[in-house]
């Protein structure tokens, strides 16, 4: 691999750099920067996070240990540089990685931003630790309100490690060679010396919020407070997202609405809303191919973490007991404490709400004080409450990551979204003759006749 001219010094990525025993940092950024060029799927899935569609004809080269000849800043070293050649066409990308408990520079990645100018690079990449919805969703709000016209993407060391174990686990990397180097790639990461981890504590602002809902506060409007928790919020929602996928070994994704996608400061005022209002941080996540997306909720005023998922009754049903004897039969485990369903009613009724172990015993109780309705939906949750735990900064973590999957493991993965019969043809219209203009017209005169 050639040095591209626009660079005075850099290296081809090595998949064994030579480098210190205490560069972590350089180390880890170099292997993984190196199988994305010599890994197709690894090389196309991360590159098409950020945008790139990387085909037959592409050429992916990247390089660490680089300086810019041209650059009008001489000093700045990114860790990495990524080009992606397809035809004529050359798309770059400079990388800044942070590894352990280290954190990205707003500064730093400015300055990045003027030498991808400076150099013609298309983008700025970082890595580390910390985590975001989407890689057009910086972690750090200092980048994400830049005037710079570069943009920049983020990817954690964990979506990194997911994707790797995603695409071993469903078997997606043709060649043989490429499938072990990824799978070595897979082992070197979840070694404690690639400095790589998962979030696992909220913010020291967490339990000050927790102290202000408990004596009978209201968050301030522009609680700093809760600015930080709903930002750690979202990164623990991603870090679960990812836990559920190398779960499930498929693709798991927050899911969130068209204008919070492409407006992240819009979604962190919503959120501070309904904080405000209902004491409540709120997540979706849609789990490919599962019955309905999973609906989590951390009251801080309860203390409790609510996880579940929301069904539409069997329409092919009549009465309501029958609806819910549908659910229950779905529900093969014995663990129901603290399980609940809520009924859903047309109109104006109110919905109700029963223990999942209640409804197994009585499913008739449904229908107490709803004579003659039919129930629309169901929404089966558990409740976990957790006490003094949930106020502690790392219990509240480990706890959730707990319930959450739980809750998918005993329920949500045996669940089975209704869904209407195909339309049959009617036993008198099965030959053309029988639906032909002659025969509309005689069932139009036998009509009008009645």
């Amino acid at each position: 691999m050639d040095r591209p001219d626009f660079l005075s010094q850099g290296e081809p990525a090595r998949l064994f750099p030579v480098l210190a025993t205490t560069s972590k940092e350089g180390r880890t950024t170099s292997i993984v920067l190196a199988c994305l060029s010599k890994i197709d799927e690894f090389g196309a899935a991360m590159l098409g996070q950020v945008g790139q569609r990387i085909g037959v004809r592409s050429k992916l080269e990247t390089f660490t240990e680089i300086t810019f000849r041209d650059a009008k800043i001489q000093g700045d070293r990114p860790d990495g540089l990524i080009i992606h050649k397809n035809g004529k066409r050359e798309w770059r990308a400079l990388v800044e990685a942070k590894v352990g408990n280290s954190d990205l520079n707003p500064e730093q990645i400015e300055r990045y931003r003027n030498l991808a100018k400076d150099i013609g690079a298309d983008c700025v990449i970082t890595i580390s630790n910390q985590f975001a919805t989407v890689p057009e969703h910086h972690p750090l709000e200092d980048v994400r309100k830049s005037r710079s016209k570069i943009p920049v993407y983020h990817w954690s060391w964990m979506s990194i490690l997911t994707q790797a174990d995603l695409l071993i686990s469903n078997d997606s990397i043709g060649d043989t060679d490429q499938k072990i180097l990824l799978n070595e790639l897979r082992r070197f990461l979840t070694h404690e010396s690639a400095g790589i981890k998962g979030f696992d504590r909220m913010p020291p602002a967490w339990g000050e919020l927790n102290k202000l809902i408990s004596a009978g506060g209201k968050i301030p409007a522009r609680s700093a407070e809760a600015i930080e928790v709903i930002e750690a919020w979202h990164q623990e929602t991603k870090d679960l997202s990812l836990i559920l996928s190398r779960q499930t070994e498929t693709l798991v994704l927050e899911k969130l609405s068209r204008k919070h996608q492409s407006d992240p400061g819009l979604r962190k005022r919503d959120e501070l809303q309904q904080l405000r209002e209902t004491n409540q941080l709120c997540a979706v996540l849609d789990i490919r191919d599962a019955c309905a997306p999973l609906e989590i909720s951390a009251d801080l005023s309860r203390r409790t973490v609510d996880v579940g998922m929301t069904l539409r009754a069997p329409e092919d049903k009549k009465s309501s007991k029958a609806r819910v004897n549908w659910l229950i039969r779905q529900i093969t485990s014995e663990n129901l404490e603290n399980t609940f369903v809520r009924l859903q009613w047309p109109g104006r009724s109110e919905a109700t709400q029963f223990a999942l172990a209640d409804l197994r015993e009585t499913p008739e109780i449904c229908e107490t004080d709803k004579g003659g309705l039919q129930v629309l939906g169901f929404h089966i949750y558990s409740a976990s409450r957790l006490g003094a735990r949930f106020t502690q900064q790392v219990n509240f973590i480990s706890d959730l990551e707990q319930v959450v999957p739980q809750f998918y493991r005993d329920i949500g993965q045996n669940l089975t979204a209704w869904r209407k019969a195909a339309p049959k043809i009617r036993p008198e219209k099965t030959m053309k003759e029988d639906v032909d203009i002659d025969a509309i017209e005689d069932h139009a005169e036998d009509l009008a006749q009645e």
